[in-house]
């Protein structure tokens, strides 16, 4: 038995910042760091973006193998998935190696989701990884045609990056607009249009009835009667935290590892972060599980320094941020999509730039933004702040010609 202080369960974004923190929080006993994909750990969001868009684009990698080992003295476990976690014996099983720690930050993230009837096709991928996003940037070829199922924004990336390369793209939405459970009803419309100005063709109310092909996609057969060409699909239907390797485990999974304030699992010594954990988020009074970069990071800080120094807990109380480019363009959204009320406080939603907010009860909860980029980082500032809806509208009102571009 390989004896460990403190053990990360996977190796991507936020398992890497767990590992930094640690170490600048103090804690200078073993670390090992544990990764189901044989890659070393590598930024995700550029995969579907610049990665895609460039034929050449490198690989967005964080570390090198000696800065992993040497500078943040970390034992690599790459390539092999943890398989099963016993949190009265403080062990997790590794490619048949057992590992003890006394500190367990869980960072396994979660896996696409699929759709029925595309196992047996080749040409159909979904995008989570770097060995995804190679197969889908080396089917980009000239004359490729081109479906994404899923308007949301890994969905609208992929479209973008196709069109950088010149492809034509057909978007499926199975709800009436695109991004809804990310930005609302509205707004979700809103940035639909926006999709469509650049060329994309958003079909949106109709969902895929199934894919037709004999080995390889030919078409998607959507329940609307259409019929749509297709050399390359590409699923943006979501994923699910991975968490099946804890079925056993007695941790309390509820769609991610249920977490407090904290992030801790409820068992001695386990925290989680990234998009594998469900947490209560004092901001906003309520739990949720986040899928993006801004708050993996900060979670992977949080429950790394709560694991190696228990005592000085503190909570993990965040405003979820995204964002993605479109065209040169900054599209932005701080808080949550769950809102009373909606208004615009700058610019035209059918040009370049535009600010929205949103309201629940007398607090400012959310913020939309298109090239505002200044505008909706403050915004994200006064909604950790708590600031009420009244004096919030009135101070972006107040500004001259709105909150203005950033």
């Amino acid at each position: 038995m390989v004896r460990a202080g403190l053990v990360v369960v996977g190796a991507s974004l936020a398992g890497l910042r767990a590992v930094e923190a640690a170490r600048l929080a103090g804690h200078r006993g073993p670390v090992t760091l544990v990764g189901a994909e044989p890659h070393l750990p590598y930024d995700r969001p550029p995969l579907s973006k610049e990665f895609l868009g460039l034929p050449g684009g490198a690989v967005p990698t964080f570390h090198n193998a000696v800065a992993l080992t040497r500078e943040l003295g970390a034992d690599l476990r790459l390539g092999s998935p943890a398989t099963a976690l016993d949190v009265d014996e403080q062990t997790i099983e590794v490619a048949g190696s057992t590992i003890r720690y006394d500190a367990l930050v869980l960072a396994t993230g979660a896996a696409a989701r699929t759709l029925p009837g595309t196992t047996h096709l080749s040409g159909v991928h979904t995008l989570r990884g770097l060995d995804d996003a190679r197969a889908i940037r080396a089917a980009l070829l000239p004359g490729t045609r081109v479906v994404v199922v899923g308007a949301g924004f890994i969905g609208a990336e992929v479209a973008y990056a196709a069109r950088r390369r010149g492809l034509a793209v057909t978007v499926v939405e199975a709800a009436a607009a695109p991004m809804v459970r990310a930005v609302g009803d509205r707004f979700g419309a809103v940035l639909g249009e926006v999709l469509r100005r650049d060329g994309i063709d958003l079909r949106c109310g109709a969902g895929v009835d199934m894919f037709e092909g004999d080995g390889r996609v030919r078409a998607v057969r959507l329940t609307d009667g259409g019929v749509l060409p297709a050399d390359l699909v590409v699923l943006g239907v979501g994923a699910a935290p991975a968490t099946g390797w804890l079925a056993t485990s007695g941790l309390k999974l509820d769609d991610g590892v249920v977490c407090d304030e904290n992030l801790h699992a409820g068992a001695p010594g386990v925290y989680a972060a990234g998009d594998v954990v469900r947490w209560f988020n004092p901001v906003f009074g309520q739990t949720m599980r986040l899928e993006n970069w801004t708050t993996a990071a900060e979670q992977a800080v949080v429950a790394a320094r709560n694991a190696v120094d228990p005592a000085a807990a503190r909570p993990c109380a965040t405003v979820p941020y995204f964002w993605s480019d479109w065209n040169g363009r900054r599209v932005q959204f701080v808080g949550v999509p769950e809102a009373d009320e909606t208004v615009l406080v700058d610019g035209d939603p059918g040009g370049d730039t535009f600010l929205a907010v949103y309201r629940r009860e007398d607090r400012l909860v959310g913020a939309l933004g298109l090239g505002q980029r200044r505008a909706v980082m403050a915004l994200r500032a006064a909604i950790a702040r708590g600031t009420r809806w009244a004096p919030a509208l009135r101070g972006l009102r107040a500004q001259p010609g709105g909150a203005g571009p950033g």
